[in-house]
């Protein structure tokens, strides 16, 4: 490896060299039965390995040479059949062993290496002392490989695509150009791209192409920027949680593809998590993208390490969103008594709101804007509209917390001789988590570093 070469070119070629994962050498150098001893033996000094499995040229094993039918062999012109110990008196285990199970057996026939095997005999990885000594040593060296090359990527390219995409916000559902760049990257990492999901132009779901069945991991990507009064901006991580998603499924991807192991990994691009409706995930759910998957992750930015206690939701609270439209009399600025003031009817609504605050539990959040407040200053305003975005971690409480705001709006209508028309036009529940999976990331999490709340 070269400082020079880039993060593939060194990628490959640790590749090339690292065949040990989870305890088994996956692909080991094999020798075929018509090899020379010398050959071998030249093999052997080449690689600094002590045995090797022999091979036909259909695949099956038909013996394993190792350091002491070699050590004091002078014939060295005679083909390796004839010194190796044949298949039939191997000790081999099949595919799925146990770490246990094979210490057991190099212990009991006194073996420094098993075969593993399947049903046709063909090889599909070695177990050896040595690497068993080396996974007690350092059990979560694959872990670590995973976490080493997602952050690699995050170093050399999705930093500066984060940034990239900052710098170019875009609002929900319009999210056209950080959407090419997210898939873009994807396919160059082998990733199969399939866009408007649920009819959501900006939608996608990418799959690794050489994925292995179950289990199904999959990693939601959101990039949709903020609305603000001088335009779209990034304030909530969204720029960063698309390259974060995506390096994690990546080197994830390259894991498995590299050992064998089952398991597939799908990315879920969902716009607009900052707009409502379109609900993008409840859509997406409802045309069956996210069948099949057994767990889905995502990245967003916090102050600290937390996770939902029992019977709440997650990350941003369970959302009701609602309009209040509120309709009065229009009249002359200088004969009022003659209208009815909606605008005084929305600023009484927001006034009970915050009468309200100290009568709900701290979790909730209730924040509103009004979004029409007349049309003139010399005419009493008859039509004025708020929206709000009222939040709680739980279902159940939301549903009381509604009741408080929609309550405000009528007392703020009767108050002023009003009329309010309440709409309840967006809904985002997470539901309620029963914790048991938050609680083990979380403990895994606490083990590996993190900060914690």
């Amino acid at each position: 490896i070269h400082k020079n070469m880039s993060p593939a070119a060194q990628a490959a070629e640790v590749t090339r060299v690292k065949r040990f994962e989870s305890g088994i050498v996956k692909d080991p150098i094999t020798i075929t039965p018509t090899m020379t001893v010398r050959d071998v033996l030249q093999l052997t000094r080449q690689h600094k390995i002590s045995g090797l499995p022999v091979v036909n040229t259909s695949g099956r094993v038909v013996g394993i040479v190792t350091n002491r039918d070699l050590r004091f062999e002078t014939n060295l012109d005679q083909p390796v059949t004839n010194i190796m110990t044949p298949r039939e008196r191997l000790i081999t285990v099949t595919e799925g062993t146990t770490p246990e199970q094979a210490k057991a057996l190099l212990n009991k026939h006194k073996l420094e290496r098993l075969l593993v095997i399947n049903d046709a005999f063909e090889l599909k990885g070695l177990i050896t002392v040595k690497d068993i000594t080396k996974q007690t040593s350092f059990p979560n060296a694959a872990r670590d490989a995973v976490v080493a090359r997602a952050e690699e990527l995050m170093k050399t390219e999705l930093l500066a695509m984060a940034d990239d995409i900052a710098t170019h916000p875009e609002i929900g559902f319009k999210e056209e150009r950080s959407v090419a760049k997210l898939t873009e990257y994807l396919r160059k990492h082998d990733f199969s791209v399939e866009k408007g999901i649920g009819g959501l132009e900006t939608s996608f779901v990418a799959k690794f192409r050489r994925s292995n069945g179950k289990p199904v991991l999959g990693v939601i990507l959101e990039y949709d920027a903020l609305r603000g009064s001088k335009g779209a901006y990034h304030g909530d991580q969204h720029s960063a949680q698309g390259p974060v998603g995506m390096a994690a499924a990546i080197a994830m991807s390259e894991y498995l593809d590299r050992t064998h192991a089952p398991g597939t990994i799908i990315v879920y691009g969902t716009p607009g998590e900052e707009m409502m409706p379109p609900n993008a995930k409840t859509d997406m759910h409802k045309a069956h993208a996210f069948d099949g998957a057994d767990v889905i992750l995502r990245s967003h930015s916090s102050s600290a390490t937390s996770r939902p206690a029992p019977g709440f939701g997650t990350c941003c609270l369970n959302i009701i969103g609602a309009k209040y439209t509120f309709t009065g009399a229009p009249t002359h600025q200088m004969t009022p008594w003659n209208g009815r003031n909606a605008l005084s009817a929305v600023i009484k609504f927001f006034d009970n709101v915050d009468a309200m605050r100290i009568s709900m539990r701290p979790e909730a959040r209730v924040q509103g804007i009004i979004v029409e407040g007349g049309t003139a200053p010399n005419v009493v305003p008859d039509h004025t509209v708020a929206d709000f975005y009222i939040r709680y971690p739980d279902e159940i409480y939301l549903a009381q917390v509604v009741e408080f705001v929609d309550n405000a709006a009528k007392a703020a209508a009767l108050a002023t001789g009003t009329k309010v028309a309440i709409d309840h036009y967006g809904k985002d529940v997470d539901g309620i988590s029963v914790a048991s999976l938050a609680e083990l990331g979380f403990a895994y999490m606490k083990q590996f570093g993190d900060t914690v709340a």
